[in-house]
């Protein structure tokens, strides 16, 4: 018998060889038209292959990011087959799902495609998912996959196959149109109610520099045209919400052409952004054991290579800087653990001394392609909130639990309630990624299931997404606008200690390898604040907003006591400006608010001669007349409440 596990939870029995939408069918009509695929013994199916006996299996609908994943690749596949209709003779690269829609790499030849020609590709897609064509998958032999696509001409397709094995290759046939593709994909086209292409991009095929640019044309699609008109809405408030817009409106930081691409700088108001955030976390990580340390932006190449870096990501380094004179060669750092490795290594350790944690906001440098930066989000030097742990072997879920609550901590005073804890492990097919022994990677697999557990998180499990050292816990946060963002990251590594050779002196006076622990509740500290800035759309925590105050005096006669007042909130730690300008105090009103200044203070005569402030709150308006202690109490108490 199979377990079929019901969207609504449920689990009922089935006999070998049902398919999922074939269950489907036998509940309700509704559950029928909902049900994407099937997820079975953990890997996604398309809902027409049967299942064997003995089976586990889940039925995904819309709500299963699976299920999403695979309507927009079936997706992917009905635009091929639209522009093939409409281009005859066009070459096709790949197409698959992404974290909101699909993209297909199309060579178009001579045909000149700009977005211009959405609507008309749009309606073709309509028009064909209208066929309700089933995708039918077929195993095809290497030969015949070849035949195929040399007859057809072409090349990408036949560049895939070179890299597969017979026996692993699959077809997909919707209508006229086949692809190759290993699935998997929704019942039929009749699925797709709603159609709309975003945007067209030039992309090297297999991303190398060297190959052709396609062009790439990005699409989303929905069940319904209600989905898609609320997805469009949503589009639109996160253009407004746009960091590189809100960025350079909130003077928090700029790009330079003769600095070079990808390196931020960081303008008062975002460096005090930035204090503030490193501040935050400094204070949680001393109250919680964590000991400063501070590391060079260049290491020996020979460090990296010692540690694993130069082989795995050594393409994605800057270019060696040599020493001609004495042969030295170095890189920009472009990660901080080896170096606090070597920290590590500076003088005997003790086991008493153990767990010892360093932590350091270290900034690396890492060369990614003109094409993949953006914003603050994909930068070519960036800061990390870097920390590492070297513990015991049985100390390593108990310190696992705490870097947890840390992480929690910043996420609830950040207002990042809305996550989901990914386990990242090892691909277990391809296991020649990774370094290290299988019983190490056990143990690490191990640690970081039972603390996720234990601290009530909910999780989803991701094969082949771990570090190349050790399995993690990724953090992964819905913003205001529902987008999943990776942010925190805990990884337990038994590897690097391993390749440094570090030890410590046991209780038995014998020498033991520590485990290692690399934690960044933040990850990087641009993308972080570029994630901020969008979900808060620039309205900042009360305390960590760089301008927290400003003062507004009616007139000129008024200017001595903002300046007064000014000085006594700066000694209580308070960032205030006094706007000066010539201006009616409406207009001074208005511009605060565009600023996103958190409270404006208005002193005029009455508030002069009786030592008060007439307040204000940006977004909720008049606050009332106060006393300055008053105030002083009103700011701390809203902090203080943030900070809870």
């Amino acid at each position: 018998m199979i377990k079929i596990t019901l969207p609504d939870g449920s689990v009922r029995e089935y006999a070998k060889g049902t398919t999922s939408h074939e269950i489907a069918l036998s509940i309700s009509e509704g559950l029928a038209r909902n049900v994407l695929a099937a997820k079975v013994n953990g890997e996604v199916w398309d809902s027409s292959r049967a299942i064997e006996e003995d089976s586990e299996v889940q039925l995904l609908t819309w709500n299963d990011d699976e299920g999403k994943s695979t309507f927009w690749h079936s997706s992917a596949h009905l635009l091929a087959e639209a522009l093939e209709a409409l281009y005859p003779g066009i070459k096709l690269g790949i197409g698959p799902a992404i974290e909101k829609g699909f993209y297909y790499d199309i060579d178009f030849g001579d045909y000149q495609i700009s977005s211009d020609d959405f609507e008309k590709i749009e309606k073709k897609m309509l028009e064909l998912a209208k066929q309700k064509n089933t995708f039918n998958r077929s195993e095809v032999s290497k030969a015949d996959a070849i035949a195929y696509f040399k007859e057809k001409n072409d090349p990408y397709k036949l560049d895939l196959i070179d890299g597969l094995e017979d026996g692993e290759i699959t077809f997909y046939e919707q209508g006229a149109f086949t692809d190759l593709c290993r699935g998997p994909h929704i019942p039929h086209t009749g699925y797709i109610k709603s159609v709309k292409l975003m945007n067209v991009a030039g992309a090297y095929w297999r991303g190398d520099e060297k190959n052709k640019v396609l062009t790439r044309i990005y699409g989303i699609t929905f069940q319904k045209q209600k989905e898609l008109k609320e997805y469009l809405t949503l589009l639109e408030e996160a253009k407004k919400r746009d960091h590189r817009k809100l960025g350079k409106e909130l003077e928090l930081f700029a790009f330079s052409e003769k600095v070079g691409q990808g390196l931020p700088l960081w303008l008062p108001k975002g460096a005090k952004l930035r204090e503030r955030l490193e501040g935050f976390l400094k204070k949680a990580q001393l109250k919680a054991g964590y000991e400063p340390v501070v590391t060079p932006h260049i290491g020996s190449k020979e460090l990296y290579v010692t540690s694993g870096h130069y082989e795995k990501y050594g393409e994605d380094s800057f270019q060696p800087i040599n020493t001609p004179a004495d042969g030295e060669e170095f890189l920009l750092k472009p990660m901080n653990c080896p170096h606090h490795c070597e920290i590590f290594k500076s003088k005997p350790r003790s086991y008493k001394e153990l767990p010892i944690r360093f932590a350091e906001f270290g900034t690396v440098y890492r060369y990614e392609q003109s094409g993949e930066l953006h914003g603050l989000t994909r930068v070519r030097g960036f800061t990390q909130d870097d920390a590492h742990i070297f513990c015991r072997k049985d100390q390593v879920k108990e310190e696992f639990l705490k870097v947890i609550d840390l992480v929690l901590y910043v996420f609830n005073s950040l207002g990042f309630e809305n996550f989901t804890a990914q386990i990242s492990l090892r691909d277990k097919e391809n296991k020649a990624k990774y370094i290290g022994e299988d019983a190490d990677w056990d143990k690490a697999e191990a640690a970081i299931q039972e603390a996720a557990k234990e601290k009530g998180l909910t999780t989803v499990t991701e094969y082949g997404e771990a570090a190349f050292y050790g399995p993690k816990l990724d953090f992964m946060v819905k913003d205001a606008l529902g987008r999943s963002w990776q942010l925190g990251t805990i990884q337990v590594d038994y590897q690097l200690p391993q390749r440094f050779k570090l030890e410590y002196t046991g209780s038995d006076n014998q020498k033991h390898r520590p485990v290692m622990i690399h934690r960044a509740p933040f990850g990087s500290l641009e993308r972080f604040i570029a994630i901020l800035i969008e979900h808060c759309a620039g309205n900042f925590p009360l305390w960590l907003s760089p301008e927290q105050v400003i003062i507004l005096p009616i007139s000129e006669k008024y200017h001595d006591y903002a300046f007064k007042l000014k000085q006594d909130l700066e000694e209580k730690d308070i960032t205030a400006s006094i706007d000066e300008r010539d201006e009616k105090i409406g207009r001074k009103i208005r511009d605060a608010e565009v600023k996103k200044i958190p409270f404006m203070l208005i002193v005029g005569e009455k508030e002069t001669e009786n030592k008060q402030v007439s307040v204000r709150r940006h977004g909720e308006g008049d606050v009332g007349t106060l006393v300055v202690e008053e105030f002083l109490k009103l700011f701390h108490d809203e902090i203080q409440k943030d900070l809870a």
